[in-house]
């Protein structure tokens, strides 16, 4: 399973929905954005000129935390790349159990699956926090693709590489405990989204326990008492509503 978009409605609903966020639809082609641009890795082999189109056809557009970006199985007509703010995508089961296949943060982007294959969207797109984006429209972006067919192997080495991640994850939920599984995801949440502080790596996102508990398929319930037993064991800290990890080392050993 690979990691896409999926929002609900039309082409013109996803271009357009905003759901009472402070979106803009002005073009965003200035340098300062350009540059952002060419830090993407799927743009990075662009030249400058391909770059100016690319800015000049994407469009920004915010959500507020909380907000759905889209749904699984809407139609996707749009690519997203993240200026600001942090993405998680997920699937729910027909019960309402939520699994977060992956969390995205600035220069990351989402939602190349459906642009691809022309197929719904095959996970949803949630805002954790205030969250700034380009949306780029499909056309654009397949033309993109067809004067720089660089762009499409380094969308092949993404989709690969969202591939074994799904892989590791299931690999995870098969032969790790909670215990486990809540060691390993914070310390892969660290390395993507830690800073370091004098008392050790903060993870700097809004994370929950529901969160936690949908990142690594448990109950809000059994991560409650791991973070418990790790915050006992000093292992990490979950002050300020941020979790921080201060004996790294002890972490790692928990992974078995």
């Amino acid at each position: 399973m690979g990691y896409d978009d999926r929002r609900s409605g039309s082409q013109t609903r996803e271009a357009t929905r905003t759901s009472g966020a402070p979106a803009t639809t002005a073009s965003v082609g200035d340098q300062g954005h350009i540059a952002t641009f060419a830090q993407v890795s799927l743009f990075a082999t662009l030249d400058p000129e391909a770059l100016r189109e690319l800015a000049s056809a994407a469009r920004r557009r915010g959500f507020r935390a909380g907000e759905v970006i889209f749904h699984r199985d809407d139609p996707g007509q749009v690519l997203y790349v993240i200026r600001e703010g942090k993405v998680k995508i997920g699937i729910n089961s027909p019960d309402g159990h939520e699994v977060v296949l992956a969390v995205f943060g600035p220069g990351d982007y989402f939602g190349e699956l459906a642009l691809l294959d022309g197929q719904p969207r095959s996970a949803s797109a949630v805002a954790i926090d205030l969250v700034e984006v380009y949306a780029l429209q499909r056309s654009d972006f397949i033309n993109i693709v067809i004067h720089h067919p660089r762009i499409a192997i380094q969308v092949m080495n993404v989709l690969s590489q969202r591939l074994r991640q799904t892989d590791a994850m299931i690999e995870d939920l098969l032969f790790l405990d909670v215990h486990g599984r809540v060691a390993k995801k914070l310390l892969d949440l660290a390395d993507l989204h830690g800073v370091r502080t004098p008392e050790g790596i903060r993870i700097d996102m809004k994370l929950t326990q529901s969160d936690l508990a949908a990142l690594v398929g448990a109950s809000r319930e059994s991560v409650n008492k791991v973070l418990g037993y790790f915050v006992d064991k000093r292992f990490v800290s979950t002050e300020k509503r941020k979790i921080t990890i201060l004996r790294l080392a002890e972490l790692r050993r928990r992974i078995c």
